[in-house]
């Protein structure tokens, strides 16, 4: 489901694994042509077809930073259980604490949906790799590998039997932990104890406590993200559904809307999308990264609100619209 963070792009296109990868975009634009970064329904139908065997995605989304409406997750349901009843859905759902009362896909689908999480992003701990992986008890994981051919179920067998020796017996998620040292460090595998202890804390004070400091983290990325929005001179519309630890901003949006769909022309024909973010790099010292590769729309940047201050982003949208101005003034004096 597109966009989505770079590395989920990269991965299905490895030589080791080679999918056939169909994408799934939040191509919905409202009627005032403003991005609602929601799913169509006629997107999320590409599910229903039974060939497709994995959805992937991130929600909220990166860089969007938006959850899945209801209708959305509706209408997944419905897919689940009257079309494709054993498609794998791996979420990634890093960012769902910034949104009130986030409900995962796991909530919605326990069996057919792996959840990975981290603490690393509401915890301020980045690179740090606090993450777990969780699946339900029954799963269609498990249930798919009891399925496969005697062949299959063999060359498997042989690839686990260091580990058992009843290697069929094997439940997925210990195979993933095996898998991610290539089954002979399985005694390594996994976090550092050091890591699973300050998991631990997080996870302790996170349940003891009064939920005090889920709204400040919560207003924190608020304020950042009206902040940047603020001196761009551009419309941030209030949605619920809104996480705001990302910020994507189609500056294609914006130059029609300020300035008419000529000049939007005249920069789609005399630039390319990646020149605005090396000029905005150049020109004011922002790094912001280009939203087409997220595969989301090719003028769109996005910005992160997890690591400066509030009074950064004012001069981030300053330096937004400034870049943005001097190709209008381009355009008319050409």
């Amino acid at each position: 489901m597109t966009p989505i963070f770079t590395p989920y792009i990269e991965i299905p296109e490895l030589e080791r694994f080679n999918f056939d990868v169909v994408n799934i975009s939040a191509n919905k634009v409202q009627h005032d042509g403003y991005h609602s970064w929601q799913y169509p329904p006629e997107e999320i139908d590409k599910l229903r077809d039974p060939s497709v065997k994995m959805l992937c995605l991130v929600n909220p989304s990166n860089p969007p930073s938006y959850t899945l409406a209801p209708e959305v997750l509706n209408q997944l349901v419905d897919i689940v259980k009257n079309d494709n009843p054993n498609l794998m859905i791996v979420s990634d759902d890093v960012y769902g604490t910034f949104v009130k009362d986030f409900k995962s896909l796991m909530y919605k689908l326990p069996y057919n949906t792996m959840c990975v999480y981290s603490f690393s992003k509401y915890f301020g701990a980045t690179g740090w790799r606090l993450a777990v992986i969780a699946i339900n008890e029954k799963n269609v994981f498990d249930d798919s590998i009891t399925k496969l051919s005697e062949a299959d179920k063999a060359e498997l067998n042989k690839r686990y039997s260091s580990l058992s020796l009843a290697p069929e017996k094997i439940k997925f998620i210990d195979r993933m932990v095996a898998d991610s040292r290539l089954v002979g460090l399985n005694h390594t595998a996994g976090l550092s104890t050091p890591q699973q202890m300050q998991m631990a804390l997080f996870a302790m004070f996170a349940l003891l406590n009064d939920g005090s400091y889920k709204a400040t983290m919560q207003q924190t990325i608020t304020d950042r993200l009206n902040a940047l929005w603020q001196t761009t001179g551009f419309t941030l519309l209030p949605d619920p559904l809104r996480a705001g630890y990302y910020s994507e901003i189609d500056i294609m949006v914006w130059a029609k809307k300020f300035y008419g769909d000529d000049f939007a022309s005249y920069l789609k024909d005399n630039y390319e999308p990646l020149d605005f973010v090396i000029r905005l790099a150049n020109e004011t010292a922002v790094v912001l990264l280009n939203g087409d590769g997220f595969n989301g729309p090719a003028w769109s940047v996005r910005a992160s609100l997890a690591n400066l201050n509030k009074d950064d982003y004012l001069k981030i949208g300053t330096a937004i619209r400034k870049i943005l101005d001097e190709y209008h003034t381009r355009y008319q004096n050409r």
